[in-house]
């Protein structure tokens, strides 16, 4: 069976794509920060017959990431990394002069350290795949400016250019960058917790976008979630 690393799987986008990975027989292994909504996730997801290890922990810490790899090995090895989980810098976002400096580290340290320190990690599993593939999760602030989300957006911007780069030096393997787009997750209440976000869609309408990518073994690069829904 496949194997997938989901960082921030206990709920938004992390959990609905694992519950569609573990729905086409993949194995998984969760990580996110607090234990008990971590396992909730992973209890659902052996209800689709997947072997599931949850792993609670902190992606800046390196034992932490070693940890997920080490799990991933003795399912077999690792065909999917999927990088998403994410730290805003500020909750709620604030403007570029009133953002903690302390807060754009945790921002950067998160978004895009822990995610190269965990494709390093990876990288003799992935590339012993047939088909290995790294999944980092962009944002539409990486590409645009909008007010407040300066410091997040600084980092998935970051974020996509250690993508792109990967891409050129691991030909044999998938990069994808992905900008999910509008979403119902905790992530974005957080973030402005005065917006009505009830339009937007919740992250299991984005899933199908990323599986049209793994499906397809598409081409390296960087990809909006609503552009790959509206491909016939």
């Amino acid at each position: 069976m496949p194997v997938a690393i989901i960082t921030g799987a206990s709920k938004g986008f992390g959990r609905a794509l694992g519950a569609a990975l573990a729905g086409r027989g993949w194995d998984l292994v969760l990580d996110a920060r607090s234990a008990g909504p971590l396992e909730d996730a992973a209890e659902e997801l052996r209800g689709h017959g997947a072997r599931v290890r949850a792993l609670p922990g902190d992606v800046t810490d390196t034992r932490h990431r070693g940890a997920l790899v080490a799990a991933a090995r003795e399912f077999g090895g690792l065909d999917l990394l999927v990088n998403n989980a994410s730290a805003l810098g500020a909750e709620p976002l604030v403007r570029l002069e009133e953002l903690a400096l302390d807060g754009l580290r945790q921002a950067l340290e998160t978004n895009v350290v822990a995610a190269l320190g965990l494709v390093r990690e990876a990288l003799p599993l992935l590339r012993a795949a047939e088909a290995g593939a790294v999944l980092n999760l962009s944002s539409d602030a990486a590409v645009e400016a909008y007010e407040t989300w300066g410091g997040y957006g600084a980092s998935k911007a970051a974020l996509d250019q250690l993508s792109a780069v990967l891409a050129v030096e691991e030909p044999g393997l998938r990069v994808w960058a992905v900008d999910p787009g509008d979403m119902r997750t905790d992530l974005y209440r957080a973030a402005v917790p005065l917006d009505d976000d009830t339009g937007r869609p919740l992250p299991g309408a984005v899933v199908p976008a990323f599986l049209r990518l793994l499906d397809a073994r598409a081409a390296s690069g960087r990809y909006a979630a609503p552009g790959l829904l509206a491909t016939p």
